[in-house]
């Protein structure tokens, strides 16, 4: 392998694991935050690929205006899932509401597949980010150059927001201890509102960077990249936001140069092995942290 395809291999691994990133850190927020496995996660970004044909395909709109309703499209649908589907449960044991998640999952794809057919519809184009750019020798497009760039920028928006707001202390708070922080008058639905808002927002902007340069979006789209984002959660420590962009990342690499060996068909097999040893060697990941349960 020459240098420039190393470096090549090197930009498109981290720019996918920069999209795995933005979903990762949707799983880790919520869990953090309800102690909730949000399995309907990846749907909501699949359902936020078919929101860009609508608006692009069906209604003709600009792509800057249809990238703005996607991402208010996809943030309505996340908060309403989380009034209808899990508020209501919320006192109810664990496995109550992750089973609601678990049914909210095969819902949007099935929802999907009615409104929009089983069959392939293809992702509009978005120019300037299919653009060829060559950097040193690299060729590469403009999506693929910019995803980890965003996705270290959002990711510090984030980190600031969460340390030095009032509503990011409030979050660290109710991850923290759920009932105390209800006790001391924090809105408890006003954070956990807000938390939605913050993952769908990723997700959303995730789900632009990931089906721009593929060519078609299918009701079960995202229940793969779903799984490898809940993967790199895990990783690196469900609950950690640093922790989910390092699992993002180490997960886009290793799927990148597994493929570039000429073992794509191991690619997705090798994200599961990762679960299962990490979860065996480490169970709280890279950054997670023991939680002692109260009795």
């Amino acid at each position: 392998m020459t240098a420039t395809a190393f470096l090549q291999y090197c930009l498109t691994g981290i720019s996918i694991g920069g999209i795995y990133a933005l979903i990762a850190i949707g799983y880790t927020m919520v869990y953090g935050i309800l102690r909730l496995i949000n399995f309907a996660h990846g749907d909501i970004f699949m359902m936020a690929a078919y929101f860009m044909i609508f608006a692009m395909v069906d209604f003709a709109l600009p792509w800057y205006v249809s990238i703005i309703l996607v991402l208010g499209a996809t943030i309505l649908l996340g908060v309403l899932i989380e009034k209808v589907a899990y508020k209501p449960l919320r006192s109810s044991p664990r496995m109550s509401i992750m089973i609601s998640a678990i049914g909210v999952s095969y819902l949007l794809q099935n929802l999907a597949t009615y409104l929009f057919s089983a069959l392939p519809k293809g992702y509009p184009t978005i120019g300037f980010l299919t653009k060829t750019i060559t950097i040193g020798g690299i060729s590469t497009s403009v999506v693929t150059f910019i995803t980890p760039i965003l996705t270290l920028i959002f990711v510090f928006a984030l980190l600031q927001l969460i340390n030095h707001t009032k509503i990011g202390m409030a979050m660290r708070a109710v991850s923290k201890d759920f009932e105390t922080s209800q006790l001391m008058g924090i809105k408890i639905n006003r954070v956990i509102s807000f938390t939605f808002v913050i993952g769908c927002f990723l997700a959303a902007v995730g789900s632009i960077l990931y089906f721009t340069p593929r060519p078609s979006v299918y009701p079960l789209a995202g229940s793969l990249p779903g799984l490898k984002c809940f993967i790199a959660a895990v990783f690196g420590g469900i609950g950690s936001i640093p922790g989910a962009v390092v699992g993002g990342f180490v997960i886009g690499l290793s799927e990148t140069f597994i493929k570039a060996a000429g073992y794509s068909e191991f690619s997705d097999v090798f994200t599961f092995i990762l679960l299962i040893v990490i979860l065996l060697f480490k169970p709280t990941g890279l950054f997670g942290e023991k939680i002692t349960e109260k009795v």
